[in-house]
């Protein structure tokens, strides 16, 4: 065939083959245009899992009747008009693509209406062929129709899976949606079935609630609120505990200046932080808004653009991960309502190794003395009910006081809500392992230098990526100098990490650097080596306690970070109310 120029329709046509994947990329596109418009409210009403009907209806700003069949027009957008602003895409469509490519494959209608005109005015299309605007009755804002999805091609059609699967695809994305503008309310009918209505939430505890709504009462009350700003980068949004995690990562949602993606960078970082308090193989959750200057950011790297290119992924990816463990490190009982109070007293259980020292048993600063702190500890040898504390035992910590050790595993205490059972191996674990890892942090690394250096052979891309990130691995404790156009010499790791299998570090180094541009492991390898000298170290089962040493434990417990589970992801503790004790023996029926 002789080189042509397209028509029109068939370059609408093939750019809808990346754009309209399925009915839920309709929705995206049209509800993504509506919150562009700055509206309030979306109403989004869907038939035979969006085949037969799509209609989004907002109460946004509007199309001008002048502009209104240009919308439909391909390459037509009010977002952008230069390259400049395109490079610094804050909207979140840009292309002017979405209308004129939905049009081709489906029967179009638009009606709109502007603040200040005094009618709204309607548009037609059908198989791209776009009609003279009239005049229409229709409240401020915009309402587009779509129906028979795909009725001119009917090779993309037959590709449309069941009618469940396909709402179940518009689902997924309107969840997303809405948890991106928490302030924007919602409304969804799927053949005159309401399915979802999320009011708009403009409080911490609104927004809450709309998150239960949509993950689940269960993440609702297990997560926390994280927000920060470093650097010209703001991160906010909620993160489940570790208690609350999955099998796979798939309530883990990103949005990067409202829009919502997938990226392997952010991924990274909140997974590492999340390494020493999840079981191997398990996920955490969490909604989250990274808002950044849109020039550092590219939005364009994707053609439904589902994904993003950060200009400077190595800070974005420090500052996420360094904010979601600050977070991390206050699940431990009490948070932040805990003071520490230093006393001199060695508990037995140390073995000699480092000494753990008792925090006085108030939950916050007293001016008891260490000889009255050691006198409580004696009265409760003898007296450990709560209605016989000491005068000056105003208040009742989160973990309570030793009452008893059960089968030389557990400890129970009773604090304020009722019974507390602790797992001490798990919890001296965590203790141990905290104070290890703050004796080894980045100012004591110590270099060991190898008596003879390792050659690797990598490939020539990852040669050049070690020649690249040369002194960020350097600053890691791991010096590779480039021997060859594909191979490369390790002369020195980190003294914690000097008997490890040097070639496997460096080889799991290259996989996260090629994946997210950062790498943690030689961190992550050095905290498991301390994770298993801190269990060596940790007080055993069968190993009787007594009150004092139990209570001491109890107090360090709430002073460690992380405390609510051990290094491998098990839980240390956990509560069991009166309203339970009494409901479990009948009591007040």
């Amino acid at each position: 065939m002789p080189i042509q120029q397209l028509p029109d329709h068939l370059i609408n046509q093939i750019a809808a083959g990346e754009v309209v994947e399925r009915p839920a990329s309709v929705i995206k596109e049209l509800v993504e245009n509506s919150l562009d418009a700055s509206a309030q409210a979306v109403q989004i009403d869907v038939m035979a899992g969006g085949q037969k009907l799509v209609r989004v209806r907002d109460d946004g700003k509007g199309i001008d009747k002048d502009e209104i069949a240009l919308a439909l027009s391909r390459h037509a957008t009010s977002k952008i008009s230069s390259l400049d602003d395109l490079e610094a895409v804050a909207s979140l469509g840009f292309r002017g693509e979405a209308l004129p490519s939905i049009a081709s494959v489906a029967r179009l209608t638009l009606c709109s209406k502007t603040p200040d005109a005094d009618s709204a005015w309607q548009v037609e299309a059908d198989g791209g062929v776009i009609s003279a605007p009239k005049p229409a009755a229709h409240p401020q804002g915009t309402t587009i129709e779509i129906h028979d999805l795909f009725y001119n091609t009917p090779a993309r059609r037959r590709f449309l899976r069941t009618e469940r699967t396909e709402f179940g695809h518009i689902e997924k994305w309107l969840r997303r949606l809405a948890l991106s503008r928490p302030e924007v309310s919602f409304t969804m009918t799927h053949n005159q079935r309401t399915v979802l209505q999320a009011p708009a939430a403009k409080t911490e505890e609104g927004q809450r609630q709309r998150i239960a709504k949509i993950c689940g009462d269960a993440f609702g009350e297990q997560c926390i609120y994280i927000e920060r700003e470093s650097d010209g980068i703001a991160l906010s949004g909620w993160i489940g505990l570790p208690t609350f995690n999955r099998s796979q990562p798939d309530m883990q949602y990103w949005f990067v200046n409202g829009r919502s993606v997938t990226d392997k960078t952010l991924a990274h970082a909140v997974r590492h932080a999340y390494r020493d308090v999840l079981f191997h193989g398990r996920y955490p959750a969490y909604v989250l808004n990274l808002t950044m200057d849109p020039a550092g950011v590219d939005a364009n790297a994707h053609p439904a653009k589902h994904e993003v290119r950060f200009r400077d992924g190595r800070r974005v990816h420090g500052i996420v991960s360094q904010t979601v463990d600050v977070a991390l490190r206050d699940t431990k009982p009490g948070g932040h309502n805990v003071t520490p109070i230093p006393m001199t007293r060695e508990s037995v259980f140390n073995q000699g190794s480092m000494p753990l020292h008792a925090a006085a048993f108030q939950g916050r600063a007293s001016s008891a003395g260490v000889s009255e702190t050691l006198a409580a500890y004696r009265a409760m040898a003898t007296a450990p009910l709560l209605a016989d504390l000491p005068e000056h035992a105003t208040e009742v910590p989160p973990l309570g006081f030793a009452v008893a050790q059960l089968a030389g595993v557990y400890i129970l205490a009773e604090n304020k809500d009722g019974l507390v059972i602790v797992d001490m191996h798990a919890a001296h674990e965590r203790i141990t392992y905290e104070r290890l890892k703050k004796g080894f942090d980045d100012r004591n690394l110590v270099r060991q230098p190898l008596l003879v250096p390792e050659s690797i052979s990598v490939a020539e891309s990852e040669a050049n990526l070690i020649e690249e990130n040369g002194e960020m691995l350097a600053g890691l404790g791991l010096v590779v100098d480039r021997a060859g156009p594909s191979s490369v010499t390790v002369r020195e790791v980190p003294a914690l990490l000097k008997n490890s299998n040097v070639e496997s570090l460096l080889r799991d180094v290259l996989s996260d650097l090629s994946e997210a541009g950062q790498s943690n492991r030689i961190v992550d390898a050095g905290d498991d080596y301390l994770a298993t000298m801190a269990c060596h170290h940790s007080v055993r089962a069968n190993r009787l306690l007594s009150l004092d040493e139990m209570n001491a434990l109890l107090r360090e417990m709430e002073q460690t970070e992380r405390a609510d589970q051990c290094n491998h992801g098990r839980p240390t503790w956990t509560t069991v109310t009166m309203s339970e004790l009494d409901r479990l023996f009948l009591r007040g029926r």
